[in-house]
C-alpha cells in the first residue's frame, strides 16, 4: 500500500483522531496502550473489521476510533477473535499478491457491532501519556523528573539541547515539545515576507551508545513526526565528544559552523564525568583532562581527588583538533542524572576542576495522593469500587438471619431423633407457648438482589455518596535518582569589552550648577534665587511650561520643605516675643533679693 508522511502527532494532534496518527487507549489508571490508527490491517490478521486492537476490556476496530474526538469514550465491538491467523504462515504467494494491491482495490472493512460491555477512552499522544505507555528498553525518566529538569535548564522554544543517553526516548519526546518553535525549514517561507533576522529554531541533539536502540528510536521519532526536531546519533560521547560535522572540510572557517552550539545539556550516562571534558569552551592540556576524567573504571578513587588546579589554555593558532559544542554567546546549564551517590561525588569533583559554578544536587521525592469516595455496606453489593461488607452490627446480624433462613428453607423442616416433627421446624404451625408460628419468609437469590441494586442506581447520585477519603499510593512509579545542576558562565573577551564600550560609552558625571559663577562656567541656562538655590523648575511651572513627572514631584517636595521652614520660623518669633528678656529677668531677681534682706531687720525692731 502507498505510504504517506505521518502527521505531527505529538506537536499538533488536532481535535479528532486521524488515520496514520498515534493514539493512546486509556484502559485504566496507569494502564495505557499506544497504537497507530489504520483502517486496513497491515499484518493481515484476518479480521473482517480491518485492523483491531484487542485489550482486556474488549476488541476495538480502528474504524470506530478514526474520526472520534479526543477524550471520547469508545464502546467495545463484537469481534470474532477466532478468525485470526486463518492465512497460512508459509503462504508467500498470497502475501506477494496482497503487497501488489493498492489502496483503491483494498477490501472495505466490515461495519463493527457494539458489544454489551467494555469501553476505553481515546487520548491524544503527549509526552506524559507516552512515558506511561512506551516500550521500556531501558530505565526511563518519568514525568516528575523531566518536568523539573526542563524547568531548571530553562528550556524554552528555540533552545538547542544536548541529550546523552537517549534510551527509551522519554526525555527526548518531552524536550522536543519544549524546544519546538517551528521546523528548521519553516523560515524559508517567511524569508520573503520580512527582512528581519530569522527566528532561531529549537533542536535536540541526542546521542546513544547502543546501535539497536538508536534504530528503534529513529523509527518512533519518524512515526511521531519529531524527526525534524531531533537528530539522533550513534556515538560514544565519552570518547568521541559531541560535535556534529556539517562538512568534511579541514578549513578553519568551515569548522566554525559545526553544530550543535548547545545552551542546555542533559547527561544520562553511567559515568558522566568522562563526558564533561568535551563540554568546555577552550582546549585544555591533555595532562589536566586525563587527571580530571580519571580512570574509566567507576570504582576508582573519585570524590574530591588530588587533582591539580585547572590550567585551561587557548588552543594554538591553526589547531583544528578542538571545537567546543557549546554556544559561545550564552550561559550553559547542565544536568546529570545519576542513581548512585558515588557517581554524584565524582561528577561534582570533575565539574569544579573544569570551571562549572553554582553546583547543586537535587533529589526528587514524588508522591501521588489518591482521592476517592469510599462506600461500604451490603446494600452496595455487586457495584464497582465498593467494599461489600457489613457497615454496622445490625446489618451483619440481618444478613446472618437471612442466610440461616435460606439454609432452613433449602433443607426443609427439621425432624427429631425418633422421626417426630420438631416444633421449631420451618413448617411448624404452633409454637411451644401455643401461639401461632410466623409465616415462613420469602428469600430472593443473590442474582435477584444484585439486579435490584443495579436498577436503583438510576435514581441515585452515586458520585456524592460515601465518605471522601485520600491516601498516599503505596507504589510510586518514578525512578529514584540524584540530579546535579551546574552553570558554565560566558567568557568575557577583549572584543566583547571593546564592543560594549563602543555601544555604551562611559560619560563623565555631570555636576549641577548652583550659583551664577557655576552657571557662567557651565554655560547652562538656569535661574537661581538670592540664596543661590536653583529655581529653574519653579519658574517653568509658574510659566506653564511642561516639566516631567519626576520634576513635578521634586518641586512639590521642595515646596513642602519651604512651608515647614516658614512655620518653624514663625513659631520661633512668637516664642521670642512672649518670653522675658535677660534685663527683665535680672531686675526681677534684684527686687526679690531686696525684700528678703529687709524682712529680718523689721523683725528685730
Amino acid at each position: 500500500m502507498a505510504t504517506t508522511d505521518p502527521p505531527l502527532s505529538f506537536l499538533d494532534p488536532g481535535d479528532t483522531a486521524q488515520a496514520q496518527s498515534i493514539a493512546i487507549l486509556h484502559l485504566k489508571r496507569d494502564l495505557l496502550m499506544p497504537t497507530r490508527l489504520q483502517e486496513q490491517d497491515e499484518l493481515n490478521e484476518g479480521y473482517d473489521e480491518g485492523k483491531v486492537t484487542n485489550t482486556r476490556f474488549g476488541s476495538f476496530p480502528h474504524s470506530t476510533l478514526i474520526g472520534q474526538s479526543w477524550g471520547s469514550q469508545i464502546r467495545a465491538s463484537a469481534v470474532d477473535t477466532g478468525s485470526r491467523g486463518r492465512r497460512p504462515k508459509n503462504d508467500k504467494k498470497r502475501k506477494r499478491d496482497e503487497d501488489e494491491n493498492t489502496d483503491s482495490n483494498a477490501p472495505t472493512p466490515k461495519t463493527a457491532v457494539a458489544a454489551s460491555t467494555g469501553f476505553v477512552h481515546l487520548l491524544p499522544p503527549t509526552p506524559e501519556t507516552w512515558t506511561s505507555s512506551l516500550p521500556h528498553r531501558t530505565q526511563v525518566v518519568y514525568t516528575p523528573d523531566y518536568s523539573y529538569i526542563l524547568h531548571r535548564l530553562r528550556v524554552r522554544p528555540g533552545t538547542v539541547l544536548i541529550e546523552a543517553g537517549a534510551g527509551s526516548g522519554s526525555f527526548t519526546h518531552a524536550s522536543a515539545r519544549a524546544v519546538y518553535d517551528g521546523l528548521p525549514g519553516d523560515e524559508v517561507k517567511a524569508e520573503g515576507a520580512s527582512s528581519k533576522k530569522k527566528q532561531k529554531k529549537g533542536k535536540i541533539y541526542s546521542y546513544e551508545f547502543h546501535e539497536q536502540r538508536v534504530g528503534k528510536l529513529k523509527t518512533e521519532l519518524y512515526e511521531h513526526g519529531l524527526d525534524g526536531l531531533v537528530e539522533i546519533t550513534h556515538r560514544d560521547v565519552c570518547n568521541e565528544g559531541f560535535m556534529v560535522r556539517k562538512t568534511e572540510s579541514s578549513d578553519l572557517n568551515a569548522k566554525k559552523n559545526d553544530e550543535p552550539k548547545a545552551e542546555a545539556i542533559f547527561l544520562d550516562l553511567p559515568a558522566p564525568w568522562l563526558a564533561l571534558r568535551h563540554l568546555t569552551r577552550n582546549s585544555m592540556s591533555s595532562k589536566f583532562l586525563d587527571a580530571a576524567a580519571g580512570s574509566s573504571n567507576p570504582q576508582s578513587p573519585a570524590p574530591g581527588g588530588d587533582l591539580p588546579p585547572p590550567a585551561p589554555t587557548s588552543a594554538p593558532e591553526g589547531d583544528l583538533s578542538f571545537h567546543s559544542p557549546l554556544n559561545p554567546k550564552a550561559t550553559i546549564r547542565i544536568c546529570t542524572f545519576s542513581p548512585c551517590m558515588e557517581q554524584v561525588q565524582r561528577t561534582i569533583s570533575t565539574m569544579r576542576q573544569l570551571g562549572w559554578v553554582e553546583i547543586e544536587m537535587v533529589e526528587v521525592q514524588h508522591k501521588r495522593l489518591e482521592v476517592r469516595r469510599e462506600r461500604v455496606g451490603l446494600h452496595e453489593e455487586g457495584l464497582r469500587g465498593v467494599t461489600a461488607m457489613p457497615a454496622s452490627v445490625d446489618e451483619a446480624v440481618s444478613r446472618l438471619r437471612e442466610v440461616e433462613g435460606r439454609f432452613r428453607s433449602f433443607h426443609g423442616k427439621n425432624t427429631g431423633a425418633d422421626g417426630s416433627e420438631d416444633a421449631s421446624g420451618a413448617n411448624a404451625t404452633e409454637s411451644k407457648e401455643g401461639t401461632p408460628a410466623s409465616t415462613p419468609a420469602t428469600y430472593v437469590s443473590k442474582q435477584q438482589r444484585q439486579q435490584s441494586i443495579r436498577d436503583s442506581l438510576a435514581d441515585r447520585k452515586v458520585f456524592k455518596e460515601g465518605r471522601l477519603v485520600h491516601r498516599t499510593e503505596p507504589e510510586i512509579r518514578t525512578h529514584t535518582s540524584y540530579l546535579v545542576f551546574a552553570l558554565l558562565p560566558r567568557e568575557w573577551t577583549a572584543e566583547d569589552e571593546a564592543r560594549c564600550q563602543k555601544k555604551w560609552p562611559i560619560k563623565e558625571p555631570r555636576q549641577p550648577a548652583k550659583n551664577k559663577d557655576q552657571k557662567a562656567r557651565s554655560g547652562k541656562d538656569i535661574e537661581v534665587d538670592a540664596g543661590g538655590r536653583d529655581v529653574t523648575q519653579e519658574t517653568q511651572a509658574a510659566n506653564g511650561q511642561p516639566i516631567s513627572r519626576r520634576q513635578m514631584k521634586k518641586l512639590e517636595r521642595a515646596k513642602a520643605k519651604n512651608a515647614e521652614r516658614e512655620k518653624e520660623k514663625a513659631a520661633e518669633s512668637e516664642q521670642a516675643a512672649t518670653e522675658p528678656t535677660v534685663e527683665d529677668a535680672g531686675a526681677a531677681k534684684a527686687d526679690a533679693a531686696g525684700k528678703n534682706v529687709e524682712e529680718p531687720e523689721s523683725m528685730v525692731e
